[in-house]
C-alpha cells in the first residue's frame, strides 16, 4: 500500500510540478526602475516595474547590446577637500558622521556607494589657509625636502579618507597639487608663477614623498596629476601654470622616473583641465618620453564641450579618460536643468566618452558655499553640511551621481546602447555578476514612452517629463 501510494502520489505531483516550472520558465523577467524628476516629486524611488515581454507600441527603441564592451569603471564621486573633511569631522557628532559616511560611500541599504575621489595635495581655495607641505620662509629653500610633512592634513583629512576606504575598500583615491612649494616657483609664492627649471628634481621628489607618506597612513595614491588646471593662474589661491612643453619634459624626466622607482603602483594623469584645449595633452602624449609615464587624460567640465574627450581616446587608445572635477553653484541654480545637465553631460557624455571615473567638486560645503579662502564663493557640493546642527542637504549632484555610482559597481563594464533617440540620452554597464545598469535621461517637457530591446527581448517604459532612471536587470534571464 505504501509504495502504490507514493506512486500515485508522484503520478499527480510531477505533471503539476512540471507545470509549475514551465509557468516559471514563461514568466517574464522583471527590470527595476529608479526615477528622479526635476520637479523633485521623485528622488531616486523606486518607480513602476517593467518586464522583458511586455508588449509596447512605442516609437523610441533603445537597443542594448551587452556583447559591444568598452572601458572598465572604476567608479563615481567626488573630490574630499580640506573644507569637505573639516565639515564632516567637526560639525558632524559621531552619529552623524557615520550615517552620512556610510550613506556616501557604503553598499547597504540607503547607500549610493561612491568609489572615486580625488585629493589636494596641499591647499586648494577649499582650504582655510593656503599651505603646502614644505613651506619656507621667504627667500629660503629646502631641495632636500628635510621639512616635508602631511601635518596639516591628520586633523580632518586622513580621518576622513581613513573613514571612506574602510566602509568602501574599492575606493580609488587620487591627488592633484594646486602649487608647488613657494621657493620652488618663480615668484616665490603659492600664488600664480612658474615652476623653476632647478626645482623639478624636488618637485618630483616631493609628489613621491606625498604618495609615500598617505601609503604609510593605510591610504593608497592610485593616480597624480602633476598639477590642477595647468592652464590657469587665480589671483586668490594657489595655482601654477605649466604648460605641455614644461609638463611633458616633468613627466618623462623627472615624475615618470620617480615614481617608477619609488611609488610604481600609482599612474600620472596628464592635463586634469577643461574641455576646450584638447591640444594640450595631445602635445604632452607626443612626447615619446613622457606619454611612457602617462596612463591616462584628467578632465573638466568648467569649458568646452565633452565630446572633445573622444578624438583625444581615438589619437591615444591606450590612455584612458578621466573625469576628475566638475561643480554646480549658483550661477545655475535650478534643480530640474542641473539634473538633467549632470546626467546628460556628466555621468552620460563623459562615460560614453570613455571616462573610466566621474569625480564632482567639492563633497560637501557648508550653507555659506564654504569654507574657503579665495576662488568660488558660490560653489555647491553633492551635500550641505548645516554649519549649525548638522542637517544635511542632499544636492542635485548627489542623485545625478547616485543614479550611477549606486549600480554601477567597480569592475562594470561600458556596454553598447542607442541614444539621441527621441530626445532621450542613455548609457549602460554591464556589472560583473551579470546585472545590466541603463541610464535614461528625458530632458523634454512632457512624458516619453519608449522600449529597451536587449538580446531579442524587450520592455516598454513611459518616463516622466524632465526625468532620468536607471533600469536595472540580469543578462542572465
Amino acid at each position: 500500500m505504501t509504495g502504490l501510494s507514493g506512486m500515485r502520489l508522484r503520478a499527480v505531483l510531477l505533471p503539476l510540478l512540471a507545470g509549475v516550472a514551465l509557468q516559471a520558465a514563461a514568466a517574464p523577467q522583471p527590470v527595476q526602475a529608479w526615477i528622479t524628476t526635476g520637479d523633485q516629486k521623485l528622488l531616486l524611488a523606486r518607480g513602476k516595474d517593467a518586464a522583458f515581454g511586455a508588449a509596447t507600441r512605442a516609437g523610441i527603441v533603445i537597443d542594448v547590446d551587452p556583447a559591444q564592451r568598452f572601458q572598465e569603471m572604476a567608479g563615481f564621486g567626488a573630490a574630499i577637500t580640506d573644507a569637505s573633511a573639516q565639515l564632516i569631522q567637526q560639525r558632524l557628532d559621531a552619529p552623524q558622521r557615520e550615517a552620512l559616511m556610510q550613506e556616501l560611500f557604503g553598499r547597504g541599504p540607503g547607500g549610493i556607494g561612491l568609489s572615486f575621489t580625488r585629493l589636494t595635495i596641499g591647499a586648494s581655495d577649499f582650504s582655510t589657509s593656503h599651505y603646502s607641505f614644505d613651506d619656507m620662509p621667504p627667500g629660503q629653500s629646502d631641495p632636500n625636502l628635510e621639512h616635508f610633512s602631511i601635518e596639516p592634513n591628520r586633523a580632518a583629512l586622513l580621518p576622513t579618507v581613513k573613514e571612506a576606504l574602510a566602509i568602501n575598500p574599492q575606493l580609488k583615491v587620487m591627488a592633484s597639487p594646486w602649487s608647488a612649494p613657494a621657493w620652488m616657483k618663480t615668484n616665490d609664492s603659492l600664488i600664480q608663477g612658474k615652476l623653476k627649471p632647478e626645482a623639478f628634481a624636488p618637485f618630483a621628489q616631493y609628489l613621491s614623498r606625498y604618495v609615500s607618506a598617505y601609503q604609510a597612513e593605510g591610504v593608497p595614491i592610485f593616480a597624480l596629476t602633476l598639477q590642477n588646471e595647468p592652464h590657469f593662474e587665480p589671483g586668490d589661491y594657489p595655482g601654477m601654470r605649466v604648460d605641455p612643453a614644461a609638463r611633458a619634459a616633468f613627466i618623462g624626466g623627472f615624475l615618470g622616473p620617480v615614481l617608477a622607482k619609488q611609488n610604481p603602483g600609482t599612474q600620472i594623469f596628464d592635463w586634469d583641465h577643461n574641455w576646450d584645449q584638447p591640444e594640450s595633452p595631445l602635445a604632452v602624449l607626443a612626447d615619446p618620453t613622457a606619454a611612457r609615464y602617462v596612463s591616462a587624460v584628467a578632465w573638466h567640465c568648467y569649458a568646452g564641450d565633452v565630446k572633445a574627450q573622444g578624438p583625444v581616446h581615438d589619437a591615444h587608445p591606450d590612455k584612458d579618460a578621466w573625469l576628475t572635477e566638475c561643480s554646480g553653484g549658483e550661477w545655475a541654480p535650478g534643480f530640474a536643468p542641473n539634473l538633467q545637465y549632470f546626467t546628460r553631460t556628466l555621468i552620460i557624455g563623459a562615460t560614453r566618452g570613455w571616462a573610466r571615473g566621474v569625480s564632482l567638486w567639492n563633497l560637501a560645503l557648508d550653507e555659506h558655499h564654504g569654507p574657503h579662502k579665495g576662488g568660488c564663493g558660490d560653489c555647491r557640493a553633492v551635500v550641505t553640511i548645516d554649519s549649525q546642527t548638522g542637517a544635511i542637504s542632499r544636492n542635485v549632484e548627489y542623485y545625478a551621481l547616485a543614479h550611477a555610482s549606486r549600480f554601477v559597481r567597480p569592475g562594470a563594464r561600458r556596454i553598447a546602447s542607442s541614444t539621441g533617440k527621441g530626445g532621450l540620452d542613455t548609457v549602460a554597464f554591464r556589472n560583473t555578476d551579470g546585472e545590466i545598469a541603463l541610464l535614461v535621461a528625458n530632458p523634454a517637457p512632457r512624458p516619453r514612452a519608449f522600449s529597451v530591446r536587449a538580446a531579442g527581448r524587450s520592455f516598454g517604459y513611459t518616463l516622466p517629463a524632465g526625468s532620468v532612471a536607471t533600469f536595472t536587470w540580469n543578462d542572465q534571464p
